[in-house]
């Protein structure tokens, strides 16, 4: 096995296997869930399977990560880190290849619910991999590297994604992915130590995962159907009361159990519940946007990209989103993260704002303004608040606001995706109905879906009211923490000046 080297001055630098594998399994993992959404049509076709079943092949990838992603965490701790990484890299090439072999939408549903668990637990076993193989300032080059690996696979997946559509099908992306965590497996097995966390106790909050489940599964088909059914029916009124009554038994297990999911006492800190709902509502807006997008733009009917000029036409929301974050860090230092924070939500809003004017008209000149203050306000909010998840907490209560804000990503961007694709799919079928030409219904449905958007960005306005630390001069990893943000939440201790 590969040794961590370095000195006192430099600290523990991790070794190149866990290196290699936290970094690549990362990136992979990243353009594999971005990339998903610009696949949806394709896989619509070539399936026969509509967009509206295939939707959950990206919300149940979210429902069961958020699930998992504490969870796999604890089971590392417990059974070793290096054992449960190396079994979600078995299970995501498993799913990868479930995926690929599909011969119904059904089936990729289920693969993206496997590689939902697989994902999330490669992310949280393989930082605390790398964390634990490294100290001192190497630790911190170390998880910036991973950061930035996180960030380029979210940004580069839809074009990744868009290439391999057209040069090998749908498919290609899948067995390409297994393969590189097929690769990764025996190099993590002989090339990377095994860890434990020898104080945390040997139990595994399963109750409180089963619980976790049981509020989003049935909350997130109340809103995905609940249009359809009906607000006031009796489906998606079940679908609530088993949502609340799964809260509420979350919040009676929670207290009692040796080694909670959740310490309650951390969801007292006002800064850190309000910075974890412009998480939740930052990961729902890239995730919700990306997927309308996806379809609109795709439709023959309304632009008629194909998947690769989708992918393109969609790499500068990634790309500002990602390299604009890190330099909001700075500009938090000199004047104080509220100004920041609420000019970023201003722009957030009014980018939505102006999408709910589209017409079949439009060509892709037109989406870019918006897209692009959409994106620069996404980069204002999303990192200012990451940091103060983790920073407005003590010492030891920071991994638990991490777990916190990323599960609050995967719900996020799991049910604001469900809504969104709800009202979309509802207002196509009403305006179609009422005798509206299809691109003046495909515009109806993505101005609705807009609207949903449009206000859920302007909830977070709040957090302004809130954001008055003025965070410390940023280091390396802040940089790299910044532009991972939408993606996953870097617990980064407070670093000298």
């Amino acid at each position: 096995m590969t040794a961590p080297t370095g000195t006192a001055s430099t600290g523990i630098r991790p070794g190149r296997a866990v290196m290699l594998v936290a970094c690549i399994s990362t990136l992979v993992v990243n353009a594999n869930t971005s990339a998903v959404s610009i696949l949806l049509p394709s896989i619509s076709v070539d399936l026969q399977t509509p967009v509206s079943v295939l939707q959950w092949a990206v919300t149940g990838y979210l429902l069961v990560g958020a699930a998992v992603i504490v969870t796999s965490g604890a089971m590392g701790d417990v059974f070793g880190r290096r054992r449960v990484f190396v079994a979600g890299l078995a299970l995501f090439v498993i799913s990868c290849v479930l995926i690929a072999l599909a011969q119904t939408g059904l089936m990729v549903v289920l693969g993206r619910l496997i590689q939902g668990a697989a994902g999330s637990t490669i992310l949280a076993c393989g930082l605390s991999l790398l964390s634990v193989a490294s100290s001192g300032p190497a630790q911190m080059r170390a998880v910036s590297l991973w950061g930035a690996a996180a960030a380029a696979g979210a940004a580069g997946g839809p074009v990744i994604g868009g290439v391999l559509n057209e040069l090998t099908g749908w498919q290609g992306l899948f067995w390409i992915d297994a393969a590189v965590a097929a690769v990764c497996i025996p190099i993590a097995v002989r090339g990377v130590a095994e860890s434990r966390d020898p104080n945390r106790p040997p139990t595994i909050d399963w109750a409180g995962t089963a619980l976790i489940a049981g509020v989003l599964v049935p909350f997130v088909f109340a809103m995905t159907e609940g249009s359809s059914w009906g607000w006031l029916s009796v489906p998606t009124l079940a679908c609530l009361i088993v949502t609340v009554l799964a809260a509420v038994g979350f919040v009676v297990v929670e207290r009692r159990v040796a080694s909670p999911l959740i310490d309650l006492n951390v969801l007292r800190n006002r800064q850190l519940v309000t910075s974890t709902w412009v998480i939740f509502v930052g990961a729902g807006a890239i995730a919700a946007l990306s997927f309308l997008l996806s379809l609109y733009f795709q439709d023959p009917e309304t632009l008629g990209f194909s998947s690769l000029t989708a992918g393109l036409a969609m790499l500068p929301l990634a790309a500002v989103v990602i390299l604009v974050a890190p330099a909001v860090t700075p500009l938090a230092h000199r004047f104080g993260t509220r100004p920041v924070v609420l000019g970023g939500f201003l722009l957030l809003t009014v980018g939505f704002c102006v999408l709910v004017a589209v017409s079949p008209s439009w060509g892709y000149g037109v989406f870019l303004l918006p897209l692009l203050a959409i994106a620069s306000g996404l980069s204002l909010t999303n990192g200012p608040a990451t940091s103060v998840s983790t920073s407005c907490v003590t010492a030891d209560q920071v991994g638990q606001a991490s777990g916190v804000s990323n599960m609050a990503r995967y719900v996020g961007g799991a049910v604001m995706t469900a809504v969104v694709a709800g009202i979309y799919t509802t207002g196509i079928a009403d305006a179609t109905a009422e005798g509206v030409p299809h691109a003046d219904a495909l515009a109806t449905g993505f101005s609705e879906a807009c609207i949903a958007l449009a206000i859920f960005a302007a909830s977070t306005i709040v957090f302004a009211v809130i954001a008055a630390r003025r965070p410390q001069r940023p280091h390396v990893v802040d940089f790299a923490a910044a532009a991972a943000s939408t993606t996953h939440t870097l617990p980064v201790a407070e670093q000298p000046a």
